[in-house]
């Protein structure tokens, strides 16, 4: 019986395996970028890679990050996307790193949070590809992913940005997106 459990640990591992914590207690992917957090920086920088600059709000215990680092950020089409079309920089949501905002306001992570309104961890935050001057993060976003969804919805926000999806004239909000790419998958299409 113990062969039999060594074997079942060896083939099926031991479980979801701890996300890498930094010393500011937040989890860190190979696919986040370490900034100065000057978004007009950061989003020039993204457009130079030809990604979309991303936000992301994450906290120190966050039990809703770890579910998202440990079962839908792992997933492979998930793990392509941010990494081939975005440039994602990570925010504290109780951090003091200065952030500087769009609109050239220079605030505490915790003090921009409460500027944007971030209430929940994780958020995420996409930016437009371009920013009109005077504007914040969150009049600049075309989209805002507040607290932790499954792997298919993420992807789908995540296509459904990448695409641009949001700027195409057939009316197509993410809701409708999302649950007719539900439809799709559950027909067995699965591109």
């Amino acid at each position: 019986m113990r062969k039999f459990l060594i074997l079942a640990a060896v083939l099926f591992g031991f479980g979801a395996q701890a996300a890498e914590l930094g010393d500011d207690g937040l989890h860190k992917a190979d696919w986040m970028r370490d900034t100065f957090k000057d978004l007009g920086e950061d989003l020039a920088e993204a457009q130079a890679e030809g990604k979309r600059l991303l936000l992301m709000f994450e906290q120190r215990g966050c039990i809703y990050c770890t579910k998202m680092h440990e079962e839908v950020f792992p997933d492979p089409a998930i793990t392509e996307s941010l990494e081939e079309n975005f440039f994602v920089v990570q925010l504290n949501l109780h951090g003091d790193i200065e952030v500087v905002d769009f609109d050239g306001d220079v605030l505490a992570e915790k003090d921009m949070a409460r500027k944007w309104g971030i209430l929940f961890t994780p958020s995420m935050m996409f930016i437009d590809e371009v920013v009109e001057a005077g504007e914040s993060a969150p009049q600049a976003a075309v989209a805002t992913m507040p607290g932790a969804f499954g792997k298919g919805t993420t992807l789908d926000m995540l296509t459904w940005v990448a695409e641009k999806r949001y700027a195409l004239d057939n009316g197509e909000d993410f809701q409708r997106y999302h649950a007719r790419r539900i439809q799709e998958r559950s027909n067995g299409s699965f591109d």
